[in-house]
């Protein structure tokens, strides 16, 4: 978990950012809207460290933690923050530079019958009696969507540098993979991705995560991108990275 602190003269906490890449799910108690378990410990972890706390959320679109409560993950989550913390080393922040581009994509096309069949089978075996509502919305989506199919859509990409630290924005619930080869992929040896940053335009999966299927490439307001979308974003996202390591620095 990167966490970057930011002091200042008097090394007073001004400011500070932790990443992570596991879907923010989960509340104290039941029927409550929450900031989940990495709000609720940046949050906690502002009014104790002073300073203000931002949580920037990684590529997670297809990971989930489910087995423990929100308690005992927000309490992990400070912990790794605290700790993390108090090993972290002063390093010189000599440029400061971020590249924001439009992004193009289309709204995929789809085979009603094929959607249908892979909703009805997931929901027969799995919901219960709520399955009948839950295909009946995807059926109201994708009634919608049919219209638009091939249409072209536009929306953003960012990539920043803090001194040698590079943040990568993605304006959708990522799937971890390609969020795995963005970093692989950069030229910077820190390479962190904020998901859901200036827009959202749905899960993006990567194409095999498309062949397994389940909810997050069902068709519908939550999934609409043509498949390999989310590849064309990380050969974007690494391209603009290495414009900015190319960059000269101002004199």
């Amino acid at each position: 978990m990167p966490v970057l602190a930011f002091r200042d003269p008097d090394e007073k906490l001004r400011a500070l950012i932790f990443n992570h890449s596991t879907h923010s799910i989960g509340t104290r108690k039941p029927g409550v809207r929450s900031p989940s378990f990495y709000g609720l410990a940046a949050q906690e972890l502002e009014g104790e460290l002073g300073g203000k706390v931002c949580f920037l959320e990684g590529a997670s679109g297809s990971t989930h933690n489910l087995a423990l409560s929100c308690d005992e993950l927000a309490r992990r989550v400070k912990a790794a923050v605290t700790n993390a913390l108090a090993d972290a080393e002063s390093i010189p922040v000599n440029r400061l530079r971020a590249l924001k581009r439009p992004f193009k994509f289309k709204v995929r096309d789809f085979d009603e019958q094929q959607e249908d069949e892979a909703v009805v089978r997931y929901c027969q075996k799995y919901v219960g009696a709520f399955g009948q509502q839950v295909i009946q919305v995807f059926r109201d989506m994708r009634k919608q969507l049919a219209p638009v199919r091939g249409e072209q859509r536009e929306t953003w990409l960012q990539v920043m540098l803090i001194g040698d630290v590079a943040m990568v924005g993605v304006p959708a619930e990522l799937f971890t993979q390609l969020g795995l080869d963005i970093k692989n992929r950069s030229p910077f040896r820190y390479t962190y991705v904020a998901e859901l940053a200036n827009d959202w335009i749905g899960y993006l999966p990567n194409r095999e995560g498309h062949k397994l299927g389940g909810y997050q490439v069902w068709t519908g307001y939550h999934s609409y991108a043509e498949p390999g979308t989310g590849e064309r974003i990380v050969d974007e996202a690494v391209k603009m990275l290495k414009e900015l390591r190319n960059e000269k620095n101002p004199q």
